[in-house]
């Protein structure tokens, strides 16, 4: 690793966006870039970014959405390993060393765990994903084609390599208005996911995070609609015609089966997912068990319990079930 390119994209993150640039500035690396591309902020953004702007290179610009701002940021940067940072998030300073150990000529990108933290960056919970064990490359690869799913963090945990971005950028609309979903489907089917469990990046956690299924029951529909999208689009990304792409594996994925339970139960209209009804749900919450993946025996036999309780249960018990799964501690 040569170059490390950090791509901040911004909007209206003015109360934190300051933090994630100087964690950026103060990454143990000598040859170290740094591009910002705000994404018309109507906050004091552009204000805080000023005073980085003889250190950073900032591309102020229209509200075009935060893909099309990453789309900005990458064409910017000139970095051999790029890391798209989220605008609330923080690096911590040993991580380009880390992923200079870890880097080899295979490797499409490298993820890291994430540890929440607050508004003034104390830290909240355990660091996550949960890796027992660590997963390798081929594990990845293999869970990604049977099941369309891989134990991964969000975008500012993830660094990528330029010749991998070369290949799928600038992303399209196909995959939504996020430029993460993307990256993470497409890098196991272009070379080795590498994982390192011993280092995080910082996650805040706030009250208008995008992941944050509980507020608003139409997100478990939404993620289900992602993970089709972005699964399309990654065998589209190595040449497979839109025609053959089979959505057999998106059936077989754990956590999207847990989304799409939720979905059916707690909201109108159609499915995300075509065929779906109560009687397809059952049988996969039946088979899932059995499907391959990351998590252990036990685990397993519970995800199948919590889908089966909840596609059962009477409507007035569906939203505790919900809300006991996906509350954070």
């Amino acid at each position: 690793m040569k170059r490390l390119s950090v791509v901040i994209t911004n909007y209206n993150y003015g109360q934190y966006v300051a933090q994630a640039v100087e964690s950026a500035l103060a990454l143990c690396w000598d040859d170290l870039e740094v591009v910002v591309v705000d994404d018309g902020s109507t906050d004091d953004s552009l204000d805080v970014l000023q005073r980085y702007a003889d250190r950073v290179t900032l591309l102020p610009g229209p509200n075009e959405g935060q893909r099309s701002a990453a789309n900005r940021g990458f064409a910017a940067s000139t970095g051999d390993v790029v890391l798209f940072l989220d605008a609330d998030d923080v690096l911590p300073p040993e991580l380009p060393q880390r992923l200079a150990d870890a880097w080899r000529p295979p490797v499409s990108k490298i993820q890291v765990r994430m540890q929440r933290i607050g508004a003034n960056g104390e830290p909240v919970g355990n660091p996550f994903p949960e890796w027992s064990p660590v997963p390798e490359p081929a594990d990845v690869r293999q869970w990604m084609e049977k099941t369309s799913a891989y134990p991964t963090p969000p975008g500012s945990a993830n660094a990528y390599a330029r010749w991998f971005l070369d290949r799928i950028f600038p992303l399209d609309s196909s995959t939504g208005d996020f430029a993460d979903s993307a990256c993470l489907a497409a890098a196991p089917f272009h070379g080795d996911v590498v994982s390192l469990p011993d280092v995080a990046v910082g996650y805040r956690q706030h009250g208008a995070n995008d992941s944050d299924l509980l507020a608003d029951h139409t997100r478990f529909s939404r993620e289900v609609d992602r993970a089709r999208a972005r699964w399309r689009f990654a065998h589209r990304s190595i040449g497979v015609d839109e025609a053959v792409i089979s959505d057999r594996p998106l059936r077989r994925s754990r956590e999207l089966l847990q989304f799409r339970v939720a979905a059916a139960r707690l909201t109108e209209g159609p499915h995300a997912l075509p065929g779906d009804g109560r009687m397809r749900l059952v049988l996969d919450s039946l088979g899932s068990a059995l499907q391959p993946g990351p998590e252990h025996a036990s685990r397993r036999l519970l995800i199948a319990a919590w889908c089966l309780v909840t596609l059962l249960a009477p409507n007035r018990l569906v939203g505790r079930l919900v809300l006991r799964r996906w509350r954070r501690s």
